[in-house]
Parts: C-alpha cells; sequence; structure tokens
C-alpha cells in the first residue's frame, strides 16, 4: 500500500466543510417542507424566531472562540 499524503489544514477545512454546509442545506431544504399550511399551522412570529436563531449560529461562526452550541426550541408562549 502507499502512503497517502497528509492532507493539509485548509484541505480539510475544504473537505469538512463542504460535507457540513451540503448538510445543512439538505436541512434546511426539510425545514422549508414545513411551511405547507395544508399540513401545518404556524405564526410569522414563530418563522421569525427560527431565523433569528439562524442569524445567531452565523454571528457565533466569526468568533475567534466559539461558544457551546444551545438546542433551538420556539418559544412556548404562543402554543
Amino acid at each position: 500500500m502507499k502512503k497517502q499524503a497528509k492532507e493539509s489544514k485548509h484541505d480539510k477545512f475544504v473537505r469538512l466543510a463542504e460535507a457540513r454546509t451540503n448538510k445543512i442545506i439538505d436541512t434546511l431544504q426539510l425545514l422549508g417542507n414545513c411551511s405547507n399550511t395544508s399540513v401545518y399551522e404556524y405564526t410569522l412570529d414563530e418563522v421569525e424566531e427560527i431565523f433569528q436563531e439562524l442569524r445567531e449560529s452565523k454571528k457565533k461562526f466569526t468568533k475567534v472562540e466559539p461558544e457551546k452550541a444551545t438546542r433551538f426550541s420556539l418559544s412556548k408562549r404562543k402554543r
């Protein structure tokens, strides 16, 4: 067997970032299925809450030391 060249830090980043980004895109498409109003009921406030959390998650990416991720949950005030 031949030894494979050691993967550079950048190559590892590209490999992982592409795979994880594609996973996020797939998951967002699944979330989009929840917009079908013949199957689901939701408020605009709930939709805004989801997108606000996504914006906050994006901000965490640019921090020097990322915060520990928390689990998302819609507010229980309107249930």
